[in-house]
């Protein structure tokens, strides 16, 4: 996991395809996120891909497709997106500007094939050593995201976690970054108790 001010990275890898056609050179589909735990300095994250759990409003109405998270370097846009195998998957087009192009070559040719999500958790599931998730899916100890928003995907160099086609890495985050999480926690677990 990479951090950002209060917002997230994880990253697979090699899971890009192009999408077959005439005038589709430039389309290509990926998964950018899984429900494979990930170890965070606060223990194993899942990102859940149950109904309802991602809100994926940002990513429809402005998603744009980013080289390493450089909010700088916009390279496509994100056409499409939608669940499928507990993945999270999107169509991507290429813009055709000269570094945009490189980058698609790139990633045709199998030399990039690193796709990572930004994301922020709004809603947080925690689960105790020994214990199960409130669905049974997961033995603690472990973190669920059961509600959280993408908000850009990005082709990267170098991924850190090659089940899915997006990996991870990670960043310190500030003691108040580390605080408002263990309030999400909180607050979800409330809400499950009343």
């Amino acid at each position: 996991m990479k951090k950002k001010g209060n917002k997230l990275f994880r990253e697979l890898n090699g899971s890009i395809r192009a999408v077959e056609g005439e005038g589709n050179e430039n389309k290509f589909i990926l998964s950018f996120s899984s429900e494979t735990p990930y170890e965070r300095w606060f223990g194993p994250e899942i990102l859940s891909h149950e109904e309802g759990a991602i809100d994926f409003e940002r990513l429809e109405e402005l998603g744009v497709v980013l080289f390493n998270h450089n909010w700088d370097r916009v390279v496509g846009k994100v056409l499409k997106v939608w669940i499928e195998d507990e993945r999270g998957m999107a169509e991507i087009e290429f813009d055709t500007d000269e570094d945009s192009e490189i980058i698609k070559n790139k990633v045709a040719s199998g030399t990039l094939k690193g796709v990572s999500v930004g994301y922020h958790v709004t809603a947080w599931e925690e689960v105790n050593m020994n214990e199960k998730s409130k669905d049974d899916k997961y033995e603690g100890p472990c973190s669920i995201a059961r509600h959280w928003m993408p908000f850009e995907i990005s082709i990267v160099s170098i991924p850190a976690d090659i089940t899915v086609g997006v990996g991870r890495s990670a960043e310190d985050e500030t003691p108040q970054e580390e605080f408002k999480n263990y309030e999400n926690i909180i607050a979800y677990n409330n809400n499950l108790c009343s």
